[in-house]
């Protein structure tokens, strides 16, 4: 076999180029969707490369339909891509994430067509023109003897030899809707059809490693692939152990073919990797290069993506595990077994009463079918199917139609490359099951069940472990049987777990609206009496949340960036949420978060904070504001250290602190110091009442972790130290305080403001609904605060509170008296109880604050109770007849409704009541 020198020539001749054109396949003849019946025998007698029909003894791909550009499609990245109309879109429209509907590739065959091959793409899928396909180079180098550059031209004509196999690719979320429906997990919902099989062609990896030569004395172990598309984490890339790579049992290729046809865009093309037995997350498409290394790939997608953390660990745990997510403990490389029912279809209705023609229901069968596969190239031994819940199991047949590719000839070619099957004992790819089972067993079962077992003896689990990502489910495939009766007539209706992406149906999420749990060891269902047919009951649990749509469809707009641009100001206000732009001018006034919310995001994408700060109401209410579409996206704002700024905090941009300490002071509540870029000297710029942003990202979907919180530090701090410190309430189930408990120290974190309603002025002067100086607030003056708090809400109230001390203790003039009643559940749980014992001995007889417990212990002394109407009208009671005093509220929901009720029935106005 020749070998490429270090440097591989130029191929030029004109005897190599025609061996160049030779393999390249020829167009495919046009065919309608509707003409397009193909089926998949076990021996076909079809066209090859040269359109000579030949009789093979192994299957042959069929011919796909035509495909174009959908719509859908035309105004995104991926504008030269054509696709499959059936394909499911599990992600929107871009980037291109799908998988065909389950029937469509089962019944295709063993060989599933390109166009209804599963399809998983972070991006943009890259452009490759067809007369740039010879010229892409593939590099490989790292810990090697002899790095070479090699052009796709050199690979297909004859450097290295060719070969041609079947491999099933599977992606590592296949059948993840089913965790998605008992526990939201990072991923999206993958239905059962996220696998594919087809002939690739292309060059052995072990060829290419074995030329470079890997420098094992200098520590290589490890391969690492590098891919073309443009992420917003670098390009796509993962690694493989080096053993594995050079091990022909293993068969990873690089391949430049899909059943015989140069690699659609959605594959690959023009060249990716095809690993065998592992996720589809390995088998990296667009592929550049290669790397020999010592250790595992370093890119964010190897690290945050294709991995299976311990089940306990939460969504909310794993925004910022660094290490745990580095451990290679949890990554994924071989599948594990796994099984799917396909016939019968999800809703498929079969009759009962005189099927077999003569009214005996005995003597009919419905048979039964579905795949099955493994990893690592081991073979699937057995299928099993109960109609009883596991009591008992019968055997399926199990056909393998890769073992058809055996018996070819040797030496035999396919598609330019020899058939590599024969001498390996792997097996890559699915195999199919079947079973005959009586209608009278199905009529009396409430469900069947199959799972399958490897020649490891690894099977299939009863019950599902749940994790993060949502990868590698594999229990057992449950499909529901009811027995219905419609016009006469008696069926039996078969029901799937789930149907992929939003798409509705599957007993799953039929259970859990009726308040079924998923995870009760039942399906959600009660048990019966054994052999009764039907459902049992169900067991509590949550109705799913519903998807809410922001934009008017009847708007189709275009919006430039220079117009977005135009509208940055305070009056009228534009900004970007999911590449949709909305006019904020009409909510200037009524958004809760006031008009600064509004007028810092005008001209910005704020989708990040947009979305994980805002309610299921506030998303429902946005088609009112929306005005059309940008046409060119722009970037939103990265965060910066700013160290020469005299001011750390910016309306619009993302500012970043590192986190140098954390002192708990009781059972559940820290205070977090960040220590600002800019030291002692930079000002913080918190307005007193105002509250800042705090922004986390999830390392494994870089979804943004938004909250807002009020600083215990201020500007006007007798000692600056140049830090910020917070107070903050760690909630078990709380997704950024979790986030905040597990950083480590030296981390940074990222900050915006300020933001807010409220602003206090000083001389109890106060600025309402703007930002302090915008020309929407509204400035009034007070001569008395009564500040209701629960909790951690004792944050904002404590800023004010802390502001008019200081002018208390500077005798300045107007500053207000201030009552603070601040509820909690038991003594220890108050808060920067010390610091307001100092503000009391300040105030004298300006300042009063009342702690009440719900829950106190024996030998306290002070209020018993819950914050309540009793309790404010005892405290407080009516408003002044002047109208000078102000209520500020903080705390948790209930109270909040509490108070405000309270309030309102004892005569007080609403606007002098005011809720940070």
């Amino acid at each position: 076999m020749d070998k490429p020198p270090s440097t591989p020539p130029s191929v030029s001749s004109e005897s190599d180029d025609a061996l160049l054109q030779s393999r390249l396949p020829p167009t495919p003849p046009l065919q309608d969707y509707d003409s397009y019946h193909d089926k998949q025998p076990a021996t076909i007698t079809t066209p090859i490369a040269n359109n000579a029909q030949q009789s093979r003894p192994y299957p042959l791909p069929p011919t796909p339909p035509q495909t174009h550009v959908l719509p859908s499609d035309l105004k995104t990245p991926d504008s030269h891509v054509a696709r499959d109309p059936r394909l499911i879109r599990l992600t929107g429209i871009h980037p291109f994430n799908s998988e065909a509907p389950l029937t469509d590739l089962f019944s295709t065959g063993f060989l599933t067509t390109p166009n209804l091959h599963f399809v998983r793409n972070h991006g943009a899928v890259p452009l490759v023109v067809d007369d740039a396909i010879p010229d892409w180079t593939l590099t490989v180098d790292g810990l090697v003897a002899r790095p070479f550059t090699i052009s796709l031209r050199e690979l297909m004509i004859g450097r290295f030899e060719s070969v041609t196999y079947p491999v099933t690719l599977v992606c590592a979320g296949n059948r993840r809707k089913e965790q998605n429906m008992v526990r939201k997990t990072k991923g999206f919902s993958w239905g059962a059809a996220g696998v594919s099989t087809c002939l690739w062609t292309g060059v052995p990896l072990r060829e290419l490693l074995a030329h470079a030569g890997p420098l094992k004395s200098k520590g290589a172990r490890y391969v690492c692939f590098e891919g073309a598309d443009q992420l917003p984490n670098g390009n796509y890339a993962t690694s493989v152990k080096l053993a594995w790579a050079l091990d022909p049992e293993r068969g990873m290729l690089v391949a430049y073919k899909m059943n015989g046809e140069l690699l659609p865009p959605d594959h690959g093309r023009p060249l990716r990797m095809v690993i065998p037995g592992q996720i589809g997350g390995r088998s990296v498409k667009w592929l550049r290069r290669i790397v020999v290394s010592a250790t595992p790939s370093e890119s964010w997608y190897h690290i945050y993506d294709n991995r299976v953390l311990p089940t306990m660990i939460t969504p909310e745990q794993s925004a910022d595990m660094p290490e745990t997510w580095k451990d290679e403990r949890y990554a994924i490389y071989d599948l594990n077994v796994n099984s799917a029912i396909c016939s019968p279809a999800h809703d498929e209705r079969v009759a009962l009463a005189g099927t077999d023609g003569h009214g005996d229901e005995s003597a009919s069968s419905y048979t039964l079918r579905g795949y099955a596969y493994s990893g690592g190239g081991r073979r699937v031994t057995r299928v099993e199917i109960t109609l009883d819940r596991g009591r008992t199991w019968m055997l399926a047949e199990v056909s393998y139609p890769e073992d058809l590719y055996r018996l070819a000839a040797d030496g035999e070619e396919l598609y330019g490359g020899r058939i590599d099957v024969a001498g390996r004992e792997a097996c890559f790819c699915w195999c199919f099951w079947s079973l005959a089972v009586p209608l009278n067993r199905l009529r009396d079962a409430r469900d069947v069940m199959v799972r399958a077992m490897d020649e490891s003896m690894a099977v299939q689990p009863r019950d599902m472990y749940w994790s993060v990502l949502g990868m590698m489910n594999n229990p057992w495939y449950r499909v529901v049987i009811h027995r219905e009766k419609e016009g006469g007539i008696e069926s039996l209706r078969f029901e799937h777990p789930t149907q992929p992406a939003l798409m509705p149906g599957g007993w799953m999420e039929r259970v859990k609206k009726e308040g079924g749990n998923l995870t009760d060891g039942f399906w959600g269902e009660k048990p019966a009496d054994e052999g009764s047919a039907g459902a049992g009951e169900n067991t509590a649990q949550s109705e799913p949340a519903k998807e809410i749509s922001m934009v008017d469809e009847k708007v189709t707009r275009k919006i430039t960036a220079d117009e977005l641009a135009a509208h940055s100001g305070e009056k009228e206000p534009w900004f970007v949420v999911n590449g949709q732009v909305y006019d904020g001018t009409a909510f200037l006034e009524g958004h809760p978060g006031g008009a600064a919310s509004i007028i810092n995001s005008a001209g910005q994408d704020v989708s990040d904070e947009f979305l994980a700060i805002h309610s299921e109401n506030a998303k429902a209410m946005m088609p009112a504001y929306h005005i059309g579409t940008l046409s060119t996206p722009i970037s939103s704002s990265e965060p910066t250290e700013e160290t020469s700024t005299p001011i750390f905090l910016h309306p619009k941009n993302w500012r970043r602190a590192l986190l140098t300490n954390k002192i708990p002071v009781s059972h559940d509540s820290t205070i977090f110091t960040f220590t600002l870029p800019g030291g002692p000297t930079q000002h913080l710029g918190l307005p007193v009442g105002q509250h800042l942003m705090i922004r986390l990202r999830d390392p494994a979907t870089r979804e943004a972790i938004i909250r807002a919180y009020t600083p215990i530090s201020s500007d006007d701090d007798e000692i600056r130290d140049g830090t910020l410190r917070i107070l903050i309430k760690i909630y078990p189930s709380g997704r950024m305080t979790q986030a905040l408990a597990s950083l480590p120290l030296g981390h940074p974190v990222e900050f915006k403001g300020p933001l807010g309603r409220f602003e206090y002025l000083g001389g109890g002067r106060c600025a309402l609904g703007g930002a302090g100086g915008t020309i929407l607030a509204k400035v009034r003056t007070v001569r008395r605060f009564v500040m209701v708090c629960g909790g951690s809400g004792v944050t904002p109230v404590y800023a004010v509170l802390k502001a008019v001390a200081r002018e208390w203790k500077a005798g300045g003039k107007g500053a207000p008296e201030c009552l603070m009643l601040d509820g909690n559940s038991k003594e220890e749980d108050i808060l920067l109880r010390e610091e307001l014992e100092e503000i009391q001995k300040v105030g004298g007889q300006r300042c009063r604050v009342v702690h009440t417990l719900s829950r106190p212990g024996e030998g306290w002394k002070g209020r018993r109770g819950r914050i309540d109407f009793e309790l404010l009208e005892r405290e407080v009671g009516p408003p002044p007849a002047q109208g000078d005093s102000m209520v500020l509220v903080c705390g948790p929901e209930g109270m909040e409704k509490t108070v405000k009720e309270s309030f309102l029935a004892m005569g007080w106005l609403e606007e002098d009541v005011f809720f940070f």
